[in-house]
């Protein structure tokens, strides 16, 4: 083995270096940051004042409202610190805990996509029986289920992360610290990482994804067994929101990942899930 400096922070490699573009991106940051917090903040009250709103579809929302909440909060504020700041640094500690709250809440997100496409096909297969199948007991077993499967999975990448030298080279190719960007950086073996890693994504995002094409090819295949006109559109209107949200946090999530980049500040801006994506779900729900 040769020898090596243990590195104890990173350095995230901002959108841009010239100092007045990293104004305005501060100042476009923080705009949507702010709409995202006070659009999921008015979702999550309306739905708890409204006693309208006191049914599935809609405590499920405002499960997807808070994690729209934490998402951002996790990145967002360190970023805009970076961008003000002439040190882009962050401790080895601070860049894993931000890595595991992203794989968390990102983990979360996409299980509780999946329970909301199986409600929606309960609601469209079975409208009578919906209040009983979709009862109180499943719909909060089916949250704590996403959270505690994604928290676990989440946990257990971290800390085989925990474990690995970061050494020499010490930029992180991105503005927020990600599994998959840490894993390059180590002169540890991290062929076990990457494994994990990869298993992590397919159960999370792969497998949920295909669990919501499997609801929405049923709820389209019971759509289409209805006779009237008006009763298709009504039908297909319930679950719009959830697909138009589905697509935006999948297709930006494909593109961010399984596309090569480029690099560029555009590219950065509107392909990251977890600074636009989140701001228009209450935008699509309110509509």
């Amino acid at each position: 083995m040769r020898n090596h400096s243990i590195v104890s922070e990173f350095i995230l490699l901002m959108l841009s270096a010239d100092p007045q573009t990293q104004i305005l991106l501060v100042m476009l940051f923080l705009v949507i940051y702010i709409l995202t917090l006070m659009g999921n903040l008015v979702m999550l009250l309306v739905i708890r004042t409204d006693s309208h709103l006191h049914m599935p579809m809609y405590f499920f929302l405002r499960q997807l409202s808070f994690l729209d909440l934490c998402h951002p909060t996790v990145t967002v504020p360190k970023m805009l610190e970076n961008l003000l700041s002439e040190s882009k640094a962050i401790f080895v500690e601070s860049c894993l805990a931000q890595a595991f709250f992203v794989f968390a809440t990102g983990g979360t997100e996409a299980c509780l996509l999946a329970v909301m496409a199986y409600d929606r096909y309960v609601a469209i297969s079975s409208p009578l029986l919906y209040g009983q199948v979709m009862s109180n007991q499943l719909c909060v077993g089916m949250v704590w289920g996403s959270w505690g499967l994604a928290f676990v999975d989440a946990l257990i990448n971290i800390l085989l992360a925990v474990n690995l030298d970061y050494c020499e080279d010490q930029t992180l190719p991105h503005f927020s610290c990600e599994l998959s960007s840490l894993f390059p950086l180590s002169c540890s073996d991290t062929s076990t990482n990457f494994t994990l890693l990869l298993c992590s994504s397919v159960l999370h995002f792969f497998g949920t994804f295909v669990m919501i094409v499997f609801s929405y090819v049923r709820i389209v295949s019971t759509i289409l067994s209805i006779s009237s006109t008006s009763g298709r559109s009504k039908a297909f209107s319930t679950c719009s929101s959830h697909l138009t949200t589905v697509i935006l946090f999948y297709g930006s999530g494909f593109l961010s990942y399984l596309l090569p980049t480029s690099g560029s500040c555009l590219e950065m801006v509107f392909l990251k899930y977890s600074v636009v994506t989140l701001m228009l779900n209450p935008l699509v729900y309110s509509l």
